[in-house]
Order: structure tokens, then sequence, then C-alpha cells
């Protein structure tokens, strides 16, 4: 691969991967540390590729898996994270808009699958294959946590209600 052609997909597909690290890793620095990681894997790679949308797979894919590594490490199971990834807001999304924050609160599982589908637009189908599970599976994990992000939602709406800090309509 040639550096014009990474540059390329460093400016494609950069949020979009530092994106699905953080939904991952849930802290800055390591989402970046994993950005970073995999777009050197892909100036090291040597295959090939069919398309833009085969090359954004194999980003977010690689991102996921540099993720569990990280995870995995004894370093990382023996610190203590940072929250600041409650504070960021999606790519491209006004932060007032945006339920990333309340998406960060699901568990890891739900909470990566909700980020491919609706932040990424991928299908249930691609993002089977992108973690390695069923198509039923996928879909459950959707189901699950749009119920607890409803759920954390209308008691966020709850508590903000009991404190006086929302208006009746």
């Amino acid at each position: 691969m040639t550096e014009i052609e990474l540059e390329r997909y460093v400016r494609l597909f950069k949020e979009s991967v530092w994106a699905t690290a953080l939904c991952c890793v849930k802290n800055v620095s390591d989402a970046d540390d994993v950005t970073q990681d995999v777009f050197l894997a892909l100036y090291t790679y040597t295959g090939g590729f069919a398309s833009d949308e085969h090359v954004k797979a194999w980003l977010l894919r690689c991102a996921i898996n540099r993720s569990r590594d990280i995870l995995r490490s004894h370093w990382y199971r023996f610190s203590e994270p940072l929250s600041a990834a409650e504070e960021v807001a999606a790519p491209g999304n006004d932060p007032g808009e945006s339920l990333l924050p309340e998406i960060m609160k699901l568990g890891k599982k739900l909470r990566v699958t909700l980020y491919m589908h609706y932040y990424e637009g991928y299908t249930v189908k691609e993002i089977a294959d992108m973690l390695g599970i069923k198509e039923s599976a996928v879909k459950l994990r959707l189901v699950r946590g749009r119920k607890q992000l409803g759920e954390i939602l209308s008691e966020e709406r709850k508590e903000g209600h009991e404190n006086g800090l929302q208006k009746d309509v």
C-alpha cells in the first residue's frame, strides 16, 4: 500500500475506527492507540480489497480485535479506566443530540452492537460477520440494547423530572 492510499483511507475512516474503538475500550487514549495500530496494520497489510466498504469493514474488525487485546492485557485489567469517554459525542453529531453517553453505559456486547448498527449503519448480517456471531445473536443484542437504553433514558428523564429540571409540556 502506498502512503497516498493510506492517507486517503485515514481521511475516510479515521472517525469510524476511532469511535468503534472507543465503544469497545471506553477510554479516549486507548481508542487513539487502537486507531493508530489499526492504520499501521493497514499500511503493512499485503492482501487486497474489493472496495472502500471492504476496507472499512476490515478496519473496524481490526479495531474490535485490537480493542479486545487491550482489554485482555495484564496492564489494563489492573489499572483504573478514565471515564472521559462518556463526554465524547459521536463523530458528526451535535453533542446535545447524541445518545452515545447513554450507550456507553451499556455492557460491551450491547454497546458495540448498537454503535455498529446505528452509528456506522451496518446491517445485522454485516455485524454478525464482523463479530463472528450468528445473526440471531446480533438481533437479540439489538433488542436487549434498545430495551436497556430505553430504561436508562426513562430513568434519567424521571430523575430530571423529580429534580425539577424539566418542564411539563
